[in-house]
């Protein structure tokens, strides 16, 4: 694993019962990266911005999926596949409930230093959306900066 700094802005719309109110929260922070050539895998340790301090998030991407796993303060594990729905346990200090996870667009350009991943999904409590979100992430080693053109 080396050290990293990850970007990730998150993006939280109403679905077709909630307000037409877009949520968004920024957060830059350092990790751990590793690419083995086939599979990557990031985490980080949640802030009191989030929300969810005391929870460390990890992604691990694939050629066809990606896997967010929270585990601390926060436990849920997400599957994005394009085109497929997975069923996740959503669990809190307060309880726990039964989520879905559609996810309707997954780009992913990550490489030996790092690179961006987009994910676009929805989020659905017994089959009724709640949610529309995207995940928007950089993953840079320290000093390297995005090229503006890319």
């Amino acid at each position: 694993m080396k050290d990293v700094i990850i970007s990730i802005k998150g993006l939280q719309g109403a679905g077709p019962y909630l307000t037409d109110e877009t949520d968004a929260i920024e957060l830059i922070t350092s990790g751990e990266y590793k690419h083995d050539g086939t599979e990557t895998e990031f985490s980080y340790m949640e802030s009191e911005m989030t929300g969810m301090e005391g929870t460390r998030t990890t992604f691990r991407v694939s050629p066809q999926m990606v896997t967010l796993t929270r585990e601390g303060t926060l436990n849920a594990q997400m599957v994005f596949e394009q085109g497929k729905k997975h069923v996740f346990l959503y669990e809190t200090p307060y309880g726990a409930t039964t989520m879905g996870v559609d996810t309707r667009r997954l780009r992913c350009g990550l490489g030996d230093t790092g690179g961006d991943m987009e994910i676009d999904y929805t989020i659905d409590v017994d089959s009724v959306v709640v949610s529309e979100n995207s995940f928007i992430i950089s993953v840079r080693e320290p000093g390297v900066t995005r090229n503006k053109g890319a």
